[in-house]
């Protein structure tokens, strides 16, 4: 009869406390704890996912049943409570999942088990996964079981969210807190577990895998066997296709384009990966990960332990934070979390992606600072680059188009409008939804915006309308601005914008709110 195949992250799942990595200051103290049996009532296991919880819960409640444990405070794993356990077919051992059981029926239900004595176990013992998960009523009834259990009666509870665990239920537990395992421990244990599978793995894929898992073991394993699939050799350049991701070449790569002010090669680079359908989230996150490396190297503080990149990276990532100053590189981390935001929001994922990195690659005019002390911008979000100081000097009036020329080059992206967008719903939500997929440029004393919805325009002529906008932006920006807007055609998009401005210039715009 053939055999099942059975997941590596389940294959190689930790059966003892020996064998759980990263996590020294819980293992220790519950193996000290069950050797000199002075185990709690109730534990609250915390961190993020991948990283033991589950397995340490699972180790635990086998241990303290285990008829034959070691003098380390370890389950002999030959007994029969032991081999039953693993098999998850030990009845004294209950796990709930609370994503699906959160009931206050369910939690019943339970503390009606717990008047049982254990069939064979020493102890029962209740594991509740994603515990965070119960309803309000559901933990009432779980604090009246647990204030008062029976002697025989264990509780585990794990979570990765556990500021959503009330605190009477924490204060009745011993608290461990998992954290994200290190990625050369990662890296040593899949290249350990491939020996033993006979798969070929490469270092460096070992430690792309580990750098991808983010701190999760099974996330690890669950790319290592995607991965070991194809039946090759798993190396770096598999791990990318495999998980999706766009490749740190590529990353590097736009981002050299980005420092040099090539937008088009940005977008070229961009565009390519587009169709070969990675994900442009994913590539956002890995842009800000090397802005964040760029950051640490430029502020003098790139240890290796708090990059993450491969070693072999370092050079070309030194080379790279070189031309940019700091607040450069701190104002570019900054626009892209605000288009990670929107991303999240917005079905174009791409055209967010793009108009982001076209703000960062277009090079912006070198304006003179005034004498004259100058009030600062107001933020109230993420820091961004904040509108240049000189601007507020120019006079509150400005002449009608017509007769002063402004050319796009003169224009800059507003970096936080989409904060102001935010802002604004709160203040008139008609005209904020008309605004949706808008972007704004400041040039002088003139804001442009480019709204997509063509009832903006009629929206922006009423006076009360505009008189809303022009306030919420005077208190994100300092400046009063006037406003003026235009309509981009459907099938425009956003990376068009520049041509777009000088456009609207030309055609002395479609409306105008002068102050």
């Amino acid at each position: 009869m053939c055999c099942l195949y059975q997941a590596l992250y389940r294959k190689w799942r930790p059966r003892s406390f020996d064998d759980v990595i990263s996590q020294p200051h819980i293992t220790t103290a519950l193996r000290n704890q069950i050797r000199e049996d002075k185990t709690a009532h109730a534990y609250l296991f915390t961190g993020s996912r991948g990283t033991g919880k589950t397995t340490c819960a699972r180790i635990l409640a086998k241990t303290v049943n285990c008829e034959h444990r070691t003098p380390a405070g370890n389950p002999c794993l030959e007994c029969d409570i032991c081999r039953e356990a693993e098999r998850g077919a030990l009845s004294d051992i209950v796990e709930i999942d609370a994503a699906s059981n959160n009931s206050v029926e369910d939690i019943r239900d339970l503390r009606e088990g717990t008047v049982y004595l254990p069939e064979r176990c020493r102890y029962k013992v209740y594991i509740i996964d994603e515990v965070h998960m119960l309803s309000p009523s559901a933990w009432g009834a779980l604090l009246k079981v647990m204030e008062e259990p029976p002697a025989y009666v264990k509780f585990i509870l794990a979570t990765t969210e556990v500021h959503k665990v009330p605190a009477t239920i924490i204060s009745r537990c011993q608290r461990y807190d998992f954290h994200r395992i290190q990625s050369a421990d990662i890296a040593a244990r899949l290249e350990y577990i491939a020996g033993q599978e006979q798969l070929s793995l490469e270092p460096e894929a070992a430690q792309l895998i580990a750098h991808l898992s983010d701190g999760g073991m099974r996330d690890a394993l669950s790319l290592l066997d995607q991965c070991a699939s194809g039946g090759e050799a798993i190396t770096a350049a598999s791990v990318t296709a495999a998980a999706g991701v766009a490749g740190r070449d590529s990353v590097f790569s736009i981002l050299e384009a980005v420092q040099a002010q090539d937008a088009a090669k940005a977008l070229e680079l961009t565009g390519a990966l587009y169709d070969q359908s990675k994900d442009m989230v994913r590539l956002c996150d890995e842009l800000l990960e090397q802005l964040r490396n760029m950051m640490l190297v430029k502020a003098g503080s790139g240890q290796p332990s708090l990059l993450t990149c491969l070693p072999d990276e370092l050079p070309r990532l030194q080379q790279l934070a070189q031309t940019p100053t700091l607040d450069t590189i701190l104002s570019q981390i900054a626009q892209l979390q605000n288009c990670r935001e929107r991303m999240q929001r917005n079905p174009g994922k791409r055209v967010e992606l793009e108009m982001a990195l076209l703000q960062l690659a277009v090079p912006r005019p070198v304006v003179q600072a005034q004498p004259a002390p100058v009030p600062q911008p107001v933020q109230t979000s993420a820091p961004v680059q904040p509108v240049q100081p000189a601007v507020e000097q120019q006079p509150q009036e400005i002449p009608a188009a017509e007769s002063t020329p402004l050319r796009a080059s003169d224009f800059r992206p507003v970096g936080n409008w989409a904060d102001i967008l935010a802002e604004y719903q709160a203040v008139n939500p008609a005209v904020s939804g008309s605004l949706a997929e808008s972007s704004a440029f400041v040039a002088g004393n003139t804001m442009l915006i480019v709204a997509k919805n063509r009832f903006f325009l009629t929206l922006l002529k009423n006076k009360e309308n505009a008189v809303s906008l022009r306030e919420t932006v005077k208190r994100f920006l300092g400046v009063e601005y006037n406003i003026r807007a235009k309509c981009s055609e459907p099938e425009q998009k956003e990376s068009k914008a520049q041509s777009l401005i000088q456009k609207a210039i030309d055609s002395n715009l479609d409306t105008a709110v002068e102050s």
